[in-house]
């Protein structure tokens, strides 16, 4: 598997300490929380005043993130988990709406409790602490303003990993600018090639839209996936694509996407764990776990789409199953 790589972990220097240094991280923040006030900070553009208010807002979350929990994961993706793992934060609540969520606890209930900036930012420095490889905001599109204003803060007192933006990939232009410089490694799902099955499915409208302009702006920020020589991911765009029953995700499209439009090296996790959750039961054939034929044709066709950097556990399971 091919991959772009630099010497060594010490010669990688997080881009958000320059902005640190220069006093834009901190200006950055300001101008996020301002976003706040009329929210456009996904793709939804509910326009609530947000500091005052959660009522309309899809997110359901107002001035400050909501936590459910944070610490190592080690069943992240070879390049980011490590030996120690990632250092994720799960944030509650969501602006998708799958109705197979297989997190729908914390996303559709939005079990967790609230946190100011300052204990956001503890918590990114006692994931530092424990000897985590990165800092991964999972679920984070609509708390990208406490997120900068808490890394100002931890950045502030040594935090000095890299950032992983682990996102749905329904998020706006105006997130992304504020982000640009921030974050090191984008890691977007490409749900769905289609907008029509986003909306009936993820009820977002232009589902396919959005993602492609997102994933395409991703890359310009951050290219491709740099691994070092230890084996960590360090900066880039790692794209994870879930198979879906029956082809719902429309696979060949999100792969030729990827393949013409943002690059043939892009490092891409073909996920086969879909199983039925949430209200999965009630949308058929969601209520059905994939087979391995479906797994199977989608390898296939990314390679044929020249995709080569694929997660090294996609092969691992194909030749156990």
């Amino acid at each position: 598997m091919p991959s772009a790589s630099v010497s060594s972990a010490a010669s990688f220097r997080p881009a958000y300490l320059a902005l640190l240094e220069s006093g834009e991280l901190h200006a950055g923040a300001e101008k996020a929380r301002e976003h706040l006030t009329s929210c456009d900070l996904c793709a939804r553009y509910c326009r609530v005043n947000r500091l005052k208010t959660t009522a309309g807002a899809v997110c359901r979350t107002g001035e400050r993130a909501v936590v459910h929990s944070y610490g190592p994961h080690h069943g992240e993706e070879d390049p980011l988990r490590g030996w120690n793992g990632s250092g994720t934060i799960f944030f509650s609540w969501c602006n998708l709406r799958c109705v197979f969520c297989q997190n729908w606890d914390i996303s559709q209930k939005g079990e967790g409790r609230e946190v100011g900036n300052e204990e956001l930012a503890g918590m990114m420095l006692k994931l530092q602490g424990m000897g985590c490889h990165n800092i991964n905001f999972v679920s984070p599109s609509h708390v990208v303003a406490q997120i900068i204003a808490a890394l100002a803060i931890a950045a502030e007192k040594g935090l000095h990993l890299p950032l992983v933006y682990n996102t749905g990939g329904y998020d706006s232009p105006e997130a992304l600018a504020l982000l640009d410089g921030i974050i090191d490694i984008y890691m977007p799902d490409m749900k769905y090639g289609d907008s029509e099955t986003a909306h009936r499915y993820s009820h977002v409208r232009n589902y396919w839209k959005v993602n492609q302009a997102a994933v395409k702006e991703m890359h310009r920020q951050v290219g491709d996936l740099v691994i070092d020589a230890s084996g960590l991911a360090r900066r880039g765009l790692l794209v994870r694509h879930l198979v879906l029953p029956e082809d719902l995700a429309n696979t060949d499209k999100v792969l030729a996407f990827l393949a013409d439009r943002v690059s043939p090296d892009t490092y891409l996790n073909i996920m086969d764990q879909y199983h039925p959750s949430y209200r999965a039961d009630e949308h058929p054939p969601f209520d059905r776990p994939i087979t391995r034929q479906e797994y199977c044709r989608a390898l296939d066709a990314a390679r044929a789409h020249g995709l080569r950097r694929l997660d090294a556990r996609a092969s691992l399971r194909l030749r156990v199953w």
